[in-house]
């Protein structure tokens, strides 16, 4: 009982420092988007943008938020080392058989990615999500760079946090398997709201899908590199080309 009560409140604290708070800001976000005056299709959400209008300072700004943004990360890997002694082994976050992780990574990344392109445009169509910009970054020689590193902040934050430790402490409470997944999965969702009801449907599969693939392989590296290709083409495509695309 003990365990499970300490394990309750280490989940806690790591989410209210990271995408616990994220998915409240974004349920204020997306009641925001509804009711203002010009509705949520008329409304554009920038993912990653400017920080400083000097050159120096904005980049300096970016390797910050990088930096901080994988401190929860760290908090999360020190206390699965606590309970398990190899808090990398114990979630499969590490190099081995990169050929099996790698193809398993590509797999994934086009399952998901392709129907969510669908799914983004018929969303926007029926006027379901805003308008999502996932870079508009200045013409620095440093941007590409930064965005690279943002998509791998986000894949360790997100794979790590919402998958391998959160499934490693609800298995050790005694959640079912079931249960495991849906609330990993509505987590990934509800932090995604703020982009429209298709970043929240859409997440919420991926959620599902990622959590099939860690309960089947038992590793959490594919979902890493996986989610990095989905960041990596999006920031990185929608940077170079973005605004020539079609898209609506």
């Amino acid at each position: 009982m003990t365990d499970r009560k300490n394990f309750k409140f280490e989940l806690l604290i790591v989410f209210a420092l990271s995408l616990g708070a994220s998915a409240v800001y974004s349920v204020v976000s997306i009641i925001a988007k509804l009711t203002a005056k010009s509705g949520l299709a008329a409304q554009t959400t920038l993912i990653n943008g400017a920080l400083a209008e000097r050159e120096w300072l904005d980049l300096t700004y970016q390797l910050l938020s990088v930096f901080f943004g994988l401190a929860p990360v760290a908090l999360a890997l020190y206390f699965l080392w606590q309970s398990t002694g190899k808090p990398f082994s114990a979630i499969g976050l590490t190099p081995e058989s990169p050929i099996n992780w790698l193809s398993r990574g590509f797999l994934l990344a086009a399952a998901i990615g392709i129907p969510g392109i669908g799914l983004y445009i018929v969303a926007r169509m029926l006027g379901w999500s805003s308008k999502v910009v996932p870079a508009e970054l200045p013409n620095y020689w440093w941007a590409v760079p930064v965005l690279l590193l943002a998509a791998v902040r986000a894949a360790l934050l997100e794979e790590v946090l919402v998958v391998g430790y959160l499934f490693d402490r609800l298995e050790r409470m005694g959640v079912s398997v079931k249960n495991q997944m849906l609330i990993s999965a509505g987590l990934r969702a509800s932090y995604h709201l703020y982009q429209g009801f298709a970043g929240f449907v859409g997440n919420f599969v991926m959620g599902l899908a990622f959590g099939w693939a860690y309960r089947r392989w038992g590793r959490v590296m594919p979902l890493v590199f996986a989610h990095f290709i989905l960041d990596a083409v999006s920031f990185v495509g929608y940077a170079l080309i973005g605004k020539s695309l079609p898209l609506p």
